[in-house]
């Protein structure tokens, strides 16, 4: 954070204890089903909220889980365009980040699991992200654009009985609206800062022969908030997105319902800036390329002696760091400009699929479910974030690593369920089948190179002719040298089944016990490295149950408690970074919780609470290393320079996550709504052999869990005011999402910033203009004190030339027109 963290803090967890300024059960108004069982809000209480986590539709204050809820008018007051915008923190427990500084790929973690590196052909998640109930595979595309949500349930904690492989933090789920079988709709356009636009149209058709359906489309734009100096190429944090989903509702007899969507959306998008945010922290002498003689070379020297640096050059006990290039700047703020103007393109993510869900109700005790989905993802990656901010200048040297990549990956699911309630028993029993395959190829050429003292560059050619090397590549498709190319395949199988026994003895008691036997087997090869065919390949077959057990205690009316045992876990894999496609074990959490949902003073109060320990066996660790010399200790061109390797390793014993949560809603008068919430994480991974080859090899690591703060909190306020007649109001929209700094990397020790981020929206809503429609408008901002921070931080080029790093959005604005008709 750019300015003072404490106070920030103070303030916000002074409102969140005085009047209640957030909570992560954000839903406002969510009527409840009426398989919820849920007591009606009176006027001015707190409304019920029905949630889908354990494959039924329940009140969230009955549910033994830690749950948070974001409804669609709570996704529309924060301006939630995409799963990246949930990065601010908005859930405390849930952590949102770039892979690298891509847009294309996201990192997802909830309460402590977070992997650094899942975008790869042979590895997962430790979250499962859900549309509908359709797992997504691939963290590549996971940032397109929302379609018509409903509301997003965040589950948090180990998952693995009900959702399985890959969810030992939680899930994401991801509700949509289903069609209405009544003609109507809804569609918007907004304008905003950063040359921004976007556009929505939600559209019902009436029902025909029983068959509803249901069209969305988006639009969304923004231009570059890092501007690229180099004429005719995009900047940084820019994106364009476009998508249309279309859904039928068939419905041809009493009990039968079967929904089917197929949707489709392209999202073009630049990564986040890297920028110098020092130079020479280590304090080095700052050397010469000037040998003795007077000759220029490639080699540093400093009082007339070669230095000894990580560069390979010859020396001994001399110590030096190579001058910067004037051009490259220090930045410690946010750059709205870049230095240096490099080629850079955008990303495309293009994601497609269809399902099937059936569900035939039978009659209380029984119903039979089938959801059927298939979908693929491609993903062209453009990264030329860093430019010359990364790496050592060296005179007539070429730079700026343009780090090019190609994935394809498809997917078909397959589920079963049984789902029934008989007295004193409610069960769920299913059947899964999972399989995948993706391949990827990745090559890194260079894009500028320098003139001899820093002062000017010129752009290299992005095709190139002759023989493709390492030192002769472009970045036109027929002119690259692949750094590595791989593919895998994967098959999961799974029985699940559980069971909740409310005694009649005891019916403020409720028992639930449930396990799932899970078969994954993974096969694939990494079958070339630098331009030369390998013969590493991967065979992966293990199995495993996963128990859970849960005791919940009605104490009283709206007084739930809960004791819950459950686990969870990440399959293992082979990192394809690795020049051998280095393979690595399954990563497993044990959980132990306890929980309280209160509801209290007439329903105007809703306090949640829950504490955990979780620990976590094999915890998959990745070593990551970019080789930034140019030319090795003779002055020969370095032919692995710019090739990025990784080594993944299972830490050694146990990794301990600690934490407890508090979510508070206050409603004290009517159209007012107050709360707050509050995640602690503790964690701590035990001291790691470095896999990775070189002089670190097996050396003892301090390693840790990225991307998860110490002390996390958020809050809003919503406040409606009635304006004239006919339902229309005035209302205001506050947050406010503090963090803690957190590391970015597993093996570096140096921390990103604190952030607090405050997000508005108002407006004025439902204006009838005729009988049937309404029209709101709003203005809102993101990042509304323009707060800067760094969220990604490197110092592993500390040593050569300095840290560097990614900051946050600045704020963006803009103004909405909706029409609901």
């Amino acid at each position: 954070m750019r300015y003072d963290t404490g106070l920030r803090l103070r303030l916000l967890l002074g409102s969140a204890l005085f009047s209640a300024i957030a909570s992560p059960v954000f839903a406002k108004d969510a009527p409840a089903a009426p398989e919820a069982a849920a007591t009606p809000a009176a006027e001015g209480q707190i409304s019920d909220v029905v949630v889908t986590a354990t494959k039924r539709e329940t009140n969230l204050q009955k549910t033994p889980i830690a749950i948070s809820v974001l409804d669609s008018a709570t996704i529309s007051d924060r301006h939630v365009q995409s799963l990246m915008d949930l990065a601010d923190g908005g859930v405390p427990s849930l952590r949102i980040a770039t892979f690298e500084a891509r847009q294309s790929a996201l990192t997802v973690g909830i309460r402590g699991i977070v992997p650094f590196d899942q975008n790869q052909t042979a590895r997962d998640s430790g979250v499962g992200v859900y549309v509908d109930g359709v797992y997504l595979g691939r963290s590549q595309g996971l940032n397109a654009a929302l379609f018509d949500v409903a509301r997003l349930e965040v589950l948090r904690g180990p998952q693995g009985t009900l959702f399985g492989r890959n969810t030992e933090g939680g899930a994401l789920s991801i509700v949509t609206k289903a069609p209405t079988g009544e003609f109507g709709g809804r569609m918007s356009a907004g304008v905003g800062n950063f040359g921004s636009y976007d556009g929505q149209l939600h559209l019902n058709l009436p029902s025909f022969a029983n068959i509803a359906i249901k069209a969305d489309a988006m639009i969304q734009h923004q231009d570059p908030t890092v501007k690229n100096p180099l004429a005719g190429q995009i900047g940084w944090n820019a994106y364009n997105r476009v998508g249309g989903r279309i859904a039928a509702r068939w419905t041809p007899f009493d009990g039968f319902t079967a929904d089917f969507a197929f949707d489709k959306a392209k999202d073009e998008n630049t990564p986040f800036y890297s920028q110098l945010i020092n130079y020479n922290p280590k304090g080095l002498n700052v050397g010469t390329y000037t040998a003795p003689g007077g000759a220029l070379g490639t080699s540093l020297f400093y009082g007339g002696v070669a230095c000894n640096t990580s560069n390979g050059a010859g020396g001994v006990n001399n110590p030096c760091i190579a001058p910067k290039a004037p051009l490259v700047g220090v930045h410690p703020e946010r750059q709205s400009v870049a230095d240096v103007g490099v080629p850079q393109q955008y990303s495309v993510d293009e994601t497609q699929g269809f399902s099937a869900n059936l569900k035939y109700h039978i009659s209380s005790a029984i119903e039979l479910r089938s959801i059927t989905a298939w979908r693929k993802v491609s993903t062209n990656q453009w990264d030329n974030s860093g430019g010359p901010e990364r790496v050592q200048f060296v005179p007539n040297g070429k730079t700026s690593r343009y780090s090019l990549s190609d994935l394809y990956q498809s997917q078909f699911s397959q589920e079963l369920q049984l789902v029934g309630s008989i007295p004193q028993f409610d069960y769920v029993a299913g059947l899964y089948y999972f399989y995948e395959q993706a391949r990827e190829s990745a090559a890194t050429p260079t894009s500028i190179q320098w003139n001899a003292d820093g002062t000017a560059y010129t752009i290299l050619p992005s095709q190139v002719f002759g023989a493709i090397s390492s030192g002769n590549q472009g970045w036109d498709y027929n002119s690259r040298f692949l750094q590595r190319a791989s593919f895998a395949r994967a098959r999961s199988y799974a029985a699940f089944g559980q069971v909740t026994y409310s005694p009649d003895f005891a019916d403020t008691l409720h028992l639930t016990v449930g396990g799932r036997y899970t078969k994954d087997k993974r096969n694939g090869a990494l079958y070339m490295v630098s331009g030369a065919a390998t013969p590493w390949v991967l065979n992966y077959d293990r199995s495993r149950f996963d128990p859970m057990v849960t005791l919940a205690w009605d104490a009283s009316q709206g007084i739930n408690l809960y004791a819950k045992y459950s686990t969870g876990f990440r399959a293992g894999g082979a990192n394809d970074r690795s020049s051998t496609f280095g393979a690595f074990g399954p990563e497993a959490v044990k959980a132990y919780e306890i929980g309280a949902k209160l509801d209290m003073l007439d329903r105007k109060v809703r306090l949640n609470l829950a504490g955990y320990i979780m620990d976590r066996s094999g915890t998959q660790i990745d070593f990551d290393n970019v080789d930034t010399t140019q030319f090795l200790a003779n002055g020969t061109p370095n032919p692995t320079y710019n090739l990025h390797t990784e080594n993944t390793a299972n830490a050694p014993g146990i990794s301990k996550i600690r934490g407890f949560e508090a979510d508070l809603t206050v409603r004290p008068v009517d159209r007012l709504t107050l709360g707050a919430s509050y995640a602690y994480t503790y964690t701590n991974v035990p001291t790691t052999l470095n896999p990775n080859p070189g002089p670190t090899f097996n050396a003892p690591t301090a390693v840790f869990v990225v991307y998860t703060p110490r002390n996390a909190a958020s809050g809003y306020v919503d406040y409606e005011i009635p304006v004239g007649g006919n339902d229309t109001s005035l209302r205001f929209h506050l947050d406010a999402n503090y963090a803690d700094a957190a590391y970015s990397f597993q093996s570096e020790s140096v921390k990103a910033d604190s952030s607090f981020i405050v997000n508005g929206r108002l407006a004025l809503a439902d204006i009838a203009v005729t009988d049937h429609n309404k029209v709101t408008l709003s203005v809102w901002s993101r990042n509304l004190l323009n707060e800067s921070h760094i969220y990604r931080r490197s110092a592993a080029n500390a040593a050569v030339l300095g840290d560097y790093a990614n900051f946050n959005t600045p704020r963006t604005f803009g103004a909405e027109i909706s029409a609901k008709f």
